[in-house]
């Protein structure tokens, strides 16, 4: 049994929501939106044509972004306009994009999180 320090244990509850943060936007599909969403605010339908989803699908996948307060909506209409709740969201993007393109994307091709192990269980 591997004993942990408390200032360990202590780190890794405070890192808690930085990792929930990363949990939800670890789908394609959310951060095809939230990169839409930096541009400006976007109906339903828009999303929808910009993902080729259903629009069930990204009507979920924009309950999750909401439910993280990461995106509010407004309604327009019959419809919803969804906008960027935290401006912050895109820079921490486009701050991902440059950590990529730095590491040569050697993330993608990592054998436990890479782009191949997409969707299975890390350890």
């Amino acid at each position: 049994m591997a004993m942990r320090s408390p200032g360990a244990e202590l780190e890794r509850t405070e890192l808690g929501p930085a990792a929930a943060l990363f949990r939800s936007l670890g789908d394609p599909a959310r951060l095809v939106i939230v990169r839409r969403l930096a541009a400006g605010p976007a109906r339903v339908t828009d999303l929808t044509a910009a993902l080729g989803l259903a629009q069930s699908t990204v009507s979920k996948h924009l309950a999750c972004l909401r439910d993280c307060g990461l995106v509010t909506s407004e309604p327009a209409g019959r419809a919803s306009v969804f906008r960027l709740a935290q401006p912050a969201l895109a820079d921490m993007l486009a701050a991902a994009e440059a950590v990529l393109a730095a590491t040569g994307s050697a993330v993608a091709l990592c054998p436990v999180y890479g782009l191949d192990t997409c969707g299975q269980d890390a350890p």
